[in-house]
């Protein structure tokens, strides 16, 4: 696979990521830059396993991870979509965190990643070298969700929880759209 095409796959494939970070940064009280770089490491060093874990699969576990990667997806993005709706409607108790637990971020960058793995599955099925393909799309996620995060922190004041909301229906589209775009294949 060329440079461009890898650099081309890892900023598709954290586009995702960019957006659950951008509604996840909404939901805390101005996220300092710390908060931004830690978002940005836990998706990134997901987002940047998921395609290995996946390579390792290759041909055996092909036809199970995509018969299920996408099931998994919009479940999950459908659960913490609901959950900062939720919280968007009903508002929170008390001021907005300034970070989130490490396993709530750990969960959303998972649910965002999981069509990494079935990409990691084609990834062995032309020979990419995945090593340096999975650093491209882990340091591609890291900028985008650190970027994603800080800016939050202009888009949080200024909109409040209908950012939040907004941001819990953009991860409900993202699960449908792994949904519906497996489906349809």
């Amino acid at each position: 696979m060329s440079a461009a095409a890898t650099l081309v796959l890892a900023f598709a494939m954290s586009l995702d990521a960019f957006a659950a970070s951008v509604g996840k940064g909404a939901a805390l009280h101005r996220p300092p830059l710390a908060e931004a770089l830690r978002t940005g490491a836990v998706f990134g060093l997901i987002e940047a396993a998921t395609p290995v874990a996946g390579w390792m699969a290759g041909f055996a576990a092909a036809s199970w991870i995509d018969s299920v990667d996408h099931w998994i997806a919009f479940t999950l993005l459908g659960l913490l979509g609901a959950r900062m709706i939720r919280r968007a409607a009903v508002g929170a108790d008390g001021p907005r965190p300034r970070r989130h637990s490490l396993r709530a971020l750990a969960l959303t960058a998972f649910a965002t990643s999981i069509d990494a793995m079935a990409v990691g599955v084609t990834l062995a099925l032309i020979g990419a070298d995945i090593v340096t393909t999975a650093l491209a799309i882990g340091t591609a996620t890291f900028l985008m969700a650190a970027l994603g995060t800080y800016g939050a922190r202009w888009i949080g004041p200024m909109f409040g929880r209908a950012a939040e909301g907004a941001g819990g229906l953009c991860l409900m589209a993202i699960g449908t759209a792994i949904l519906v775009g497996h489906m349809l294949v």
